[in-house]
């Protein structure tokens, strides 16, 4: 049985989709904190059980008779995130599964300042300190991240944001399938993934030059310091924390960090990877 935790959020939602046109339905068992939410799954013949990172004691029971479990990463970070991370990879060990995969990051790096990295590297490690067969998913950035980045720059024409660098943005749609394709045909990686990523690495002035020619609208890219960004989300509601982690994505994506393009995701699927292009005219048109 394959296991899949998170699967009421967008990528794991999207995994069990993909799973479901290629493995046996029976086959398939999802670990959600809202068994509710996940209603139209067990009415597809997935099983659905409780299961939440903040109380291990659930854990058992959803991954049971598990004999490959795909940790999808928890929205926290920091402290709580490897507390939560820690007490699945304990329980998907103890459940006797074969092979334990996460859903980790292609920045993952102790040093990144941005801040869900270091606890991506910090996993990886206990993962594979575990003692059974993992594969961590290197997925390249999430590419819905333009459409909030971009924010009201379609009605007020500028995309305003720290200097930034390149990155290789990646369709939430195509690591969902990543990610199917290497739970159906089990093996096909072991241990640390390359990185799956978009064909293309772009900066959000090429962000900015896509969003306009997918929409019509003129959208300029204006370059302000990290602190005046800091203190523009601050004035605007967002909590502090949440400000200087945003800052902190922009300060590793001009030291390259998430700049790095590779064929891989790709190959999986046999196909070309949905462009930013692509992702911002299904959001934005």
């Amino acid at each position: 049985m394959i296991v899949v935790t998170g699967a009421n959020g967008q990528l794991g939602k999207g995994v069990v989709d993909q799973l479901l046109t290629r493995v046996p339905a029976e086959r398939i068992a999802v670990s959600v904190r809202d068994p509710e939410g996940a209603k139209e799954l067990a009415e597809r013949g997935v099983r659905v059980r409780r299961g939440d990172f903040d109380d291990p004691a659930t854990l058992a029971d959803a991954f049971e008779g598990a004999e490959q479990i795909l940790l999808v990463s928890a929205a926290s970070t920091g402290d709580t995130a490897l507390r939560q991370h820690r007490a699945a990879i304990a329980a998907a060990r103890d459940s006797g599964a074969r092979r334990v995969l996460y859903t980790s990051h292609m920045g993952a790096n102790p040093a990144s300042p941005f801040a869900p990295m270091p606890d991506h590297a910090e996993t990886e490690a206990v993962l594979g300190a575990a003692g059974v067969p993992f594969t961590s998913l290197r997925n390249g950035f999430y590419a819905a991240t333009t459409v909030m980045l971009l924010g009201s720059a379609l009605q007020t024409g500028e995309l305003v944001a720290p200097e930034d660098g390149p990155v290789s943005w990646t369709a939430h749609a195509d690591l969902a399938e990543a990610a199917a394709i290497v739970l159906a045909e089990e093996g096909r990686f072991d241990g640390v993934t390359p990185p799956l990523t978009g064909a293309e690495a772009l900066d959000l002035a090429d962000v900015a030059a896509v969003a306009s020619a997918v929409t019509g609208r003129a959208v300029k890219r204006v370059t302000v310091s990290d602190d005046e960004y800091r203190a523009g989300l601050v004035s605007h509601g967002v909590p502090e924390g949440q400000a200087e982690l945003l800052v902190g994505l922009f300060r590793a994506s001009r030291a390259g960090e998430f700049a790095e393009v590779s064929p891989v995701l790709g190959e999986l699927l046999g196909r070309a990877p949905v462009s930013v292009r692509g992702v911002l005219a299904a959001a934005l048109v």
